[in-house]
């Protein structure tokens, strides 16, 4: 057993054990069940006491076949109660989750398994079938387990693991700087990469995350993203997991979901600025208020001004959307609500300033510096740029991840030694204000290198979003640093097919000649709905842009880009 008076020693499985002595008949996790004779939607649940036994029955089952501490295993289910089950089942034998987003596609989850070399593999039929189909991708998984029916394939089954009667199982020992999972970003800029998240790396990270929204024992939590959904146990909440396909948020149900609010009382909604327009909109059509909800928080990529406006009017007085900031390897970092961005920051941003993403959260330590492509071994405070000067953002602090597994490119890349600790650098650029907040200014590998100096995304974007007929667009860059040529790619809003391309062009050169940041743009481009990245359906893949954009004027930027 664990000795809890070590401050070296945690596992965060223990903080469902606690839980389910605090609250053992509080409902940790919820999903529906179908519909009863009158329509209604029914639900089926595991109390925290629940939760806690049935991860116990079967981290006893997985250590039985040899899922013990430290080993590497790759988890392809769905989420639901038994995902719950399994993934504290994991955290209580001392073994590392894997978690892979399923919605990269066939080619990047192949990439990322080779990468991460499992050595278990537990998944739904269909991932067995994939994983027999693809051999190499899985040479290095000698225990296998089937969640659902096992067909052909051998293996164990969870089903069968489940070990009845319930015994306790002795939390494995663990410190805060093992290993405790590997999440991998989506790679919706380069490819995905593992981040190592130690069992101190969640701690502090719960712990950050109940301090600065003020999350109570009563809460209960809509879990939109299920990776986001492991906190909630841990941090007490009701987990409700809805019926959707969650790699595509932005087709998600408004009204199954919304529904779903409105029957169990739900006080926290995390969606994506994809899902919180779909929400928005429904909501305003039939003009919905959700008094239950204490806070929503959106993030994932900027969450335009008027979907929180809207939704910020589908809420109780004094309840806002939050909009924090962060990645993969480092969340939340900094953190807004939206009064302060529809009462201030919105207005700046419209004028080019980028997107305000807050203050950095306590224990955060947060820098910006000049920008570079090339690794940066060791830290140095000469690194630093004043404020206002636009750099790369980066972040230290025990909610970060230190390593990527087995990518030590990566790590150069990204990883800045300074003596016992490490900063990550975020591949983002911004600047801090007088006030201290932090101010996004887009991804570093998407900054437009021209003759001119550099041209950052987010605020040259802003620019052209203030057309009434303009969703939303993407700077990119046709030609080779340093000499490309900036270029506006248009998606029009989507309600009015009507639109008089070549006008709204006109209009758009001559709303960009008047401003600083866009008066070198000279070529508007319409490629119709942007391609997205597969986790929150939001950030927009500049890079397919870029390469059709480049096929669409190729001959038409050669002088330019020859210079």
């Amino acid at each position: 057993m664990m000795n809890p008076s070590s401050d070296r020693l945690f596992n965060v499985a223990s903080l469902l054990v606690n839980m389910a002595k605090e609250h053992p008949y509080k409902r940790a996790v919820v999903c529906p069940a179908g519909r009863d004779e009158q329509g209604r939607l029914t639900f089926t649940h595991l109390t925290f006491r629940q939760l806690d036994m049935e991860s116990d029955c079967l981290a006893h089952g997985l250590e039985s076949i040899g899922i013990t501490k430290g080993v590497k295993t790759l988890l392809l289910v769905r989420p639901g109660i038994d995902f719950f089950s399994l993934v504290f089942a994991l955290f209580k034998t001392g073994a590392v989750p894997i978690v892979i987003d399923p919605g990269m596609g066939k080619t990047g989850m192949l990439q990322c398994i080779r990468k991460c070399a499992p050595e278990a593999f537990i998944g739904i039929p269909e991932a067995h079938v994939a994983r027999l189909l693809n051999r190499s991708a899985f040479k290095s998984v000698r225990i296998n387990v089937t969640a659902g029916p096992r067909w052909f394939w051998g293996g164990h089954t969870l089903r069968e693991l489940f070990q009845l009667p319930w015994r306790a199982y002795p939390v494995a020992v663990t410190q805060r700087v093992d290993m405790a999972a590997v999440l991998f970003t989506s790679g919706s800029t380069g490819p995905a990469k593992g981040a190592v998240y130690t069992h101190g790396n969640f701690d502090a990270q719960i712990k950050t995350i109940q301090a600065h929204f003020h999350i109570g024992t009563d809460e209960i939590d809509l879990a939109t993203f299920p990776l986001f959904a492991l906190f909630d146990p841990a941090l007490g909440m009701t987990a409700v997991i809805p019926e959707m396909d969650f790699t595509k948020p932005a087709e998600a149900d408004p009204q199954s979901l919304i529904e779903i609010i409105l029957s169990q009382g739900v006080t926290n909604l995390f969606a994506s600025p994809a899902l919180l327009r779909r929400l928005a909109a429904y909501g305003e059509v039939n003009k919905i208020v959700l008094h239950s909800l204490r806070r929503v928080v959106s993030a994932g990529a900027p969450v335009p001004f008027d979907t929180i406006e809207v939704f910020s009017k589908m809420l109780a007085d004094g309840i806002e959307v939050h909009t924090p900031y962060g990645a993969t390897e480092a969340v939340p970092i900094t953190s807004i609500g939206s009064r302060e961005i529809l009462g201030e920051t919105a207005a700046l941003t419209r004028n080019g300033y980028g997107i305000c993403v807050g203050r950095p959260l306590p224990g955060v330590g947060m820098g910006v510096i000049q920008i570079s492509d090339q690794p940066i071994p060791k830290w140095n405070e000469e690194l630093l740029l004043s404020r206002t000067e636009v750099g790369e953002i980066v972040v230290k602090g025990n909610i970060v991840s230190r390593q990527y597994l087995d990518d030590p490119e990566s790590n150069s890349l990204h990883k800045i030694a300074d003596g016992a600790s490490v900063w990550h650098r975020m591949g983002d650029v911004g600047w801090f204000d007088g006030k201290g907040r932090l101010w996004f200014c887009g991804r570093k590998a998407h900054r437009v290198q021209t003759r001119n100096g550099d041209i950052y995304t987010i605020p040259c974007e802003a620019i052209f979003n203030a057309h009434p007929e303009v969703y939303r667009s993407a700077l990119v860059g046709v030609g080779a640093p340093p000499n490309q040529i900036p270029v506006i790619c248009i998606e029009p809003v989507l309600d009015d097919p009507n639109i008089d391309l070549k006008q709204l062009e006109r209009e758009l050169l001559e709303q960009a000649s008047r401003h600083p940041l866009t008066k070198d743009i000279r070529y508007v481009l319409f490629p119709g709905t942007f391609p997205v990245d597969v986790r929150h359906n939001a950030k927009i893949r500049r890079e397919e842009l870029a390469a059709w954009a480049e096929k669409k004027l190729r001959g038409k930027t050669k002088g330019e880009t020859d210079r």
